[in-house]
């Protein structure tokens, strides 16, 4: 890798670091508001069934009940926002945008008559959408990622079961992950595909040059050979 590739992807970690720091930043700027004002932010949160709280499918993902919370949100999902913008730059902003509001509305139609809060269902989402799609695309980069996703983020999948823990979201936490799969599913055109072999793409250059050479004209020996037409 020469030195202008090595400072160009560089760049692009960095540039895919943004969005995800931005996010978790302005996460903790609204958890320190709550604590500076003494002002409980749980009414920003998604409340199901009460139209009041439909504006929570937005806020509540920057709602935590305290600094532990946020804490348990802040690393994955800087980490998996990364690893979406590095290696989906063409489809992260609509998969972090369409996972936000699949999942917000999908807790306020089926969930619990209580607040939730909190960007676990983001991190949920955007975890079974890196596994899912290394796994659709067989792409052996992509894959990769998806085990290590499973290596490190495997114990999550006990958070999507009802009455695991009574103080979390179970609901944000299985339909986050619902969305991720069907978002994963969604955009399976678009972004990295799997790298086509060499002997295929062998197989058809010989096949363009075969064609190439089919509609080739006439050699000179084959125009020698021909009789002269005669003008009339």
């Amino acid at each position: 890798m020469t030195d202008t590739s090595s400072e160009a992807e560089k760049k692009r970690l960095l540039l895919s670091m943004l969005v995800p720091f931005l996010l978790v930043a302005f996460m903790w700027l609204t958890l320190a508001i709550g604590w500076l004002f003494e002002t409980n932010l749980h009414f920003l949160g998604i409340y199901p069934g009460k139209a009041s709280s439909l504006t929570g499918i937005i806020t509540s993902p920057f709602i935590h009940s305290g600094a532990r919370h946020l804490f348990n949100n802040t690393i994955p999902l800087f980490i998996l926002g990364t690893a979406l913008f590095y290696l989906y730059s063409q489809v992260s902003f609509r998969v972090l945008l369409w996972v936000t509001l699949l999942t917000g509305l999908a807790v306020w139609l089926t969930g619990r008559p209580a607040w939730h809060i909190g960007a676990s269902g983001i991190v949920y989402g955007l975890a079974s959408f890196l596994f899912v799609s290394g796994i659709i695309r067989r792409h052996i980069p992509l894959m990769a990622l998806s085990l290590l996703v499973a290596f490190v983020y495997g114990e999550m999948v006990w958070g999507i079961f009802p009455g695991f823990r009574i103080d979390i979201s179970w609901e944000s936490h299985m339909l986050g992950a619902a969305a991720g799969v069907i978002l994963a599913v969604w955009f399976r055109a678009e972004g990295p595909q799997k790298p086509v072999p060499f002997y295929e793409r062998e197989e058809e250059e010989d096949g363009r040059t075969g064609d190439d050479q089919d509609d080739a004209g006439p050699t000179d020996e084959e125009n020698e050979s021909r009789p002269a037409e005669r003008a009339n």
